[in-house]
């Protein structure tokens, strides 16, 4: 019996034992002082009349001062429980007879889709992932409110505990092609358990947030435990390495020596104010510019008149010589590092991996958290404070990689780092990816989002088929083939158009095409590999995967 059942009957319970003792009272005052006698069964029907306003009979009017304040006690107590039952009982019955239900388990013939526990920002992230690839599945949400939410907007919800055996088999699990639990560690742990006992054979994704707990999720069954934390750390650490040694940069590679990176357009460095066309990028440095972010919005290919600034990133390809070249032109004249020029705000799992990145690459830093009891913080104090910024150097700093967890807190830090140091740089991770573009409209000159990074590692981890390059960065980077494009050429199919994504290389028979254009024809066997935002490569799987 749940919480509403039981105070329904308590009330239930109190109100026929109250309505007893009004009827026997009301036996003896009619008997006693109206000299009137009445049945105990006319005695009972008189206070349910009284209590449900329905009217009196033949008693009405009383000739006794006692008996007329007996019946108006009897009225206001009959009015007072009716209007405590109807906020009470009566509107949530009638609520849940009127809302949205949610099923609790999947149609019969549903298999082969993703069970996804629960619904969060990543989960969201994965769930458009799994739609642009016609990939079913089904959200297990408690929350019955989220759910209610999840459903009416289309999504496939069932409202059910992911940590018990019985929810996970109403979500289908018996017919799953995979699970993925990721809520936090803990509860995560449990629903590996769960699914163990309802499928000892279903290919098990959980997410953890300290990597240290990878072991016990191993050993409570899980077959992949993926950690996008540090992954998120060492990426936007990269972002400063990349000035002390191309290795640290953390390119893509393609294939054979062929790499894909992003490099930011550093303020001070000769690119910034001139254009495309007339920077000679191509001609100085042999790398093919495939695309750009300009202040958080990505074009490819971009506009070759469009100005370059400290806000620009650009995406480009090429050999590692050549990429070094052009490492030297997007940095600025003047790069030197000294103690505290590079800040570090936020100190939990994905700044510490930030802060190991930049100790292994020799790039001095100060640490700043809230918390004085974690070992490794220079500098303990709120990071929105302007004092707690000038404590930590900001005036000097060249680079400030903000670690938050919570969004709202890290566009508000941008604004005053800005405010502070115009001319520092802002690298900065954020919990959904709707703040990207709100980050950059702070002014962030690099912004990569854990819902993302997330998103893409569990979906390459559960789709078949396709090759997911670059987890982390902006952009995605995949290599798949593409049965829409077979016998077409690259232009004539307007994939750019089409798609916003760029092919930026072909493998076929062993060997990687490089030089893709327009006039490019894909043949049948060709793997593609293909560059674009989260939105682009999902109209590129859905119009030629």
């Amino acid at each position: 019996m749940n919480k509403w059942q039981r105070r329904t009957a308590a009330y239930s319970l109190g109100l026929l034992g109250l309505m007893a003792a009004f009827a026997v009272g009301y036996y003896y005052g009619m008997r006693l002082f109206e000299g009137d006698p009445k049945t105990f069964v006319h005695s009972f029907r008189v206070v349910v009349e009284t209590f449900t306003t329905t009217g009196y009979g033949s008693d009405a009017p009383w000739a006794t001062p006692e008996m007329n304040v007996f019946v108006a006690v009897m009225d206001l107590t009959g009015v007072a429980l009716i209007f405590m039952a109807l906020p009470a009982f009566v509107f949530p019955l009638m609520e849940d007879a009127f809302a949205t239900t949610v099923p609790q388990t999947v149609v019969d013939d549903y298999s082969d889709h993703v069970v996804v526990c629960t619904y969060t920002s990543r989960a969201g992230a994965l769930v458009a992932d799994l739609e642009s690839r016609d990939v079913a599945y089904v959200i297990v949400e408690p929350d019955r409110e989220q759910a209610i939410e999840l459903y009416e907007d289309g999504v496939d919800v069932v409202h059910a505990d992911p940590e018990s055996v019985s929810g996970l088999r109403g979500a289908g699990l018996a017919s799953a092609r995979a699970l993925v639990a990721d809520v936090s560690d803990r509860v995560d742990a449990s629903i590996v358990l769960a699914a163990r006992e309802a499928n000892e054979d279903v290919p098990i994704v959980s997410v953890v947030e300290d990597p240290d707990r990878i072991p016990y999720h191993r050993l409570a069954g899980a077959d992949d435990v993926l950690s996008p934390r540090p992954l998120l750390g060492r990426s936007l650490a990269s972002k400063v390495t990349m000035s002390v040694s191309m290795d640290a940069a953390d390119a893509v590679e393609i294939r054979d020596g062929f790499e894909m990176a992003e490099f930011p357009v550093h303020p001070g460095s000769e690119l910034q104010g001139t254009t495309l066309a007339r920077s000679g990028i191509r001609e100085r440095t042999g790398v093919n510019v495939v695309g750009a972010w300009f202040n958080g919005e990505f074009e490819t290919p971009p506009d070759p008149e469009t100005r370059l600034t400290d806000g620009t990133v650009l995406l480009v390809t090429g050999r590692k010589d050549q990429l070094e070249a052009l490492m030297e032109i997007t940095q600025s004249e003047f790069r030197r590092f000294e103690r505290g020029e590079t800040l570090v705000i936020g100190y939990g799992h994905v700044g510490k991996s930030i802060a190991d990145e930049l100790d292994t690459a020799g790039v001095p830093h100060t640490v700043v958290d809230a918390s004085a009891d974690v070992d490794g913080v220079d500098v303990v104090g709120n990071a929105v404070e302007p004092e707690t910024l000038r404590a930590a150097g900001i005036e000097d700093a060249r680079s400030v990689i903000l670690a938050l967890p919570d969004d709202t807190l890290t566009e508000f830090a941008t604004l005053v780092i800005r405010e502070l140091s115009p001319a520092t740089e802002v690298i900065a991770r954020v919990e959904e990816s709707g703040s990207i573009q709100k980050m950059y409209r702070a002014g962030a000159d690099y912004v990569l989002s854990l819902a993302a990074v997330t998103g893409r590692m569990i979906a390459s981890t559960v789709i078949d088929g396709e090759d997911v390059l670059a987890l982390d960065r902006q952009i995605e980077v995949v290599r798949t083939a593409a049965p829409g494009l077979v016998g077409t050429r690259i232009g004539d199919a307007l994939v750019r158009t089409r798609t916003g994504c760029t092919v930026v290389a072909i493998n076929r028979d062993g060997a990687l095409i490089t030089e893709v254009g327009p006039n490019s024809r894909v043949r049948d066997g060709d793997k593609l590999v293909v560059a674009g935002t989260t939105e682009g490569i999902r109209a590129f799987t859905d119009a030629f995967v």
